[in-house]
């Protein structure tokens, strides 16, 4: 049977990574019923609206969705800042409650990082409150009196759900091993929360072992030392920033994928690249589909297709000579499958 995706190749390079992905996809035997749905800048640009609530009702049919970028060119002011950001990507995590956000980051054994270290970790980013639930607001905007606040909504529920989803994941890598990270010395509050759950559902998984860093020297760690994590257990922004440092010191954010997780399968989930448009590339054959492959196979993964997904990882564990295009790069894994 066919699984069921929604793709949205969305801007810039998105379509052209996605492409790859599925040829990958393709080579593994897995059968995919694809649609695809033009939401993005460009649909915003041309027809005023992002996300309207007809297009999200068809989304939730599917089995699962993959994204392949979205937002205008760099320097556009075209659309306002945010728009994008909430009325698309938030709107989907939230709507489908799409709780987790999963990054892996493993640097290929023959392409070492930067610092001289391998890199095999997975970060667990609380993906529906903090920061980005979106409480706040102005007072006396535009005058020389103006006042901003920009709350962090933290509730025992999502930060529960989000950790024991980590400590499960933890319980099935070989290390075992979960780091809390926070700011629990300034954040009173929010990270009190955080660490007193941390603590106490610690308590049913005694097989992990567990620590806590601050998340600035998270940031020196991950720099340094990147093998000490194993898994990494977060909130909405500190995962946010993190991730984009575990991307660069693994290879590049070219290689980093991700997928926006419902564990309960209660709607569908959202794989996608962490990269950007990049419409200054668009048709060059310069953009790196690799994150959009990984992605493709954390998706065949979470849909049950373990070994056709094993066989796309173990195949990213390659690297191919420097100077192909993107279709090239796409056939050199599907050839290795």
């Amino acid at each position: 049977m066919a699984h069921s995706i929604a793709v949205i190749g969305g801007d810039g390079i998105g379509s052209e990574v996605l492409a790859e992905a599925l040829k990958v996809v393709g080579a593994t035997g897995v059968r995919l019923d694809t649609k695809s749905f033009e939401l993005g800048a460009k649909h915003y640009l041309s027809t005023g609206e992002v996300l309207d609530d007809s297009t999200l009702t068809e989304l939730r049919d599917f089995d699962a969705i993959l994204l392949g970028a979205v937002g205008p060119a760099i320097g556009s002011t075209e659309i306002p800042p945010g728009t994008l950001e909430r009325g698309l990507l938030l709107k989907l995590r939230f709507a489908l409650d799409l709780y987790i956000n999963q990054r892996p980051f493993r640097s290929p054994d023959t392409s070492p990082t930067y610092v001289g270290k391998h890199v095999d970790m997975v970060v667990i980013r609380e993906n529906t409150e903090g920061t980005y639930a979106g409480e706040g607001g102005f007072l006396r905007k535009g005058t020389p009196h103006e006042i901003a606040t920009q709350g962090s909504v933290n509730t025992r529920f999502g930060v529960e759900r989000a950790i024991r989803y980590a400590f499960s994941l933890a319980m099935s890598r070989p290390r075992r091993h979960l780091t809390l990270v926070h700011k629990t010395n300034v954040l009173t509050f929010a990270g009190d929360l955080w660490q007193r759950t941390f603590d106490e559902v610690a308590m049913e998984f005694p097989e992990v072992t567990v620590a806590y860093n601050h998340v600035d020297a998270a940031c020196i760690y991950m720099v340094e030392a990147p093998e000490r994590y194993d898994v990494i257990v977060t909130d909405n922004l500190f995962g946010d920033i993190l991730t984009d440092l575990a991307g660069a010191i693994s290879g590049g954010i070219g290689l980093a994928a991700s997928g926006n997780l419902n564990p309960e399968r209660t709607s569908p989930s959202l794989f996608e690249p962490v990269h950007g448009a990049a419409h200054d590339i668009v048709g060059t054959g310069r953009a790196n589909p690799t994150a959009a492959i990984r992605s493709a196979a954390m998706m065949l993964e979470f849909l049950g297709e373990k070994d056709a997904a094993l066989k796309i990882f173990n195949a990213l564990e390659s690297v191919p000579e420097p100077g192909l295009k993107t279709d090239e790069v796409g056939t050199y894994y599907a050839e290795r499958i």
